[in-house]
């Protein structure tokens, strides 16, 4: 079985940011040469998310209102967390969000549904993250 991992590093400026990164994770699976099996993709950080939906503005937006309803990054004084630091409302977003994302790999491709598309979601920017990907199979 083969392993292949590569990391990518992104500086969102400013403290979110939806990126859609599946042309880089098909990238990283072509260098591994797998044809068959899996690819994990997840940010090597607890405010980030790695998920897949469609690539369509106005769900983006969508996302970015309901997020803010649900753990409004102000005012900071809300969340106990934020005596520490102000990203309290970071970590929530991406624990509803999720961590990571796994894609099976057929005949050497991301084995996508027809709208599908993967994507790095920052909700503490302005630094450098990393993202991994880990390609294992044959």
């Amino acid at each position: 079985m083969k392993s292949y991992r590569k990391e990518l590093v992104f500086n969102i400026p400013a403290r979110r940011g939806l990126t859609n990164i599946t042309h880089e994770v098909q990238q990283a699976v072509d260098e591994s040469g797998v044809m068959e099996g899996l690819v994990l993709v997840n940010p090597m950080h607890i405010t980030a998310s790695v998920f897949i939906n469609d690539d369509e503005a106005g769900l983006h937006h969508d996302f970015e209102v309901w997020l803010e309803k649900i753990a409004p990054e102000k005012p900071h004084s809300q969340y106990r967390h934020n005596g520490f630091e102000d990203n309290a409302d970071a970590h929530i977003k991406r624990s509803v969000m999720g961590r990571e994302s796994v894609v099976a790999i057929t005949r050497g491709r991301l084995d996508l549904g027809t709208w599908e598309r993967i994507f790095y979601y920052e909700f503490d920017g302005k630094r450098d993250k990393r993202v991994l990907i880990k390609v294992i199979g044959e």
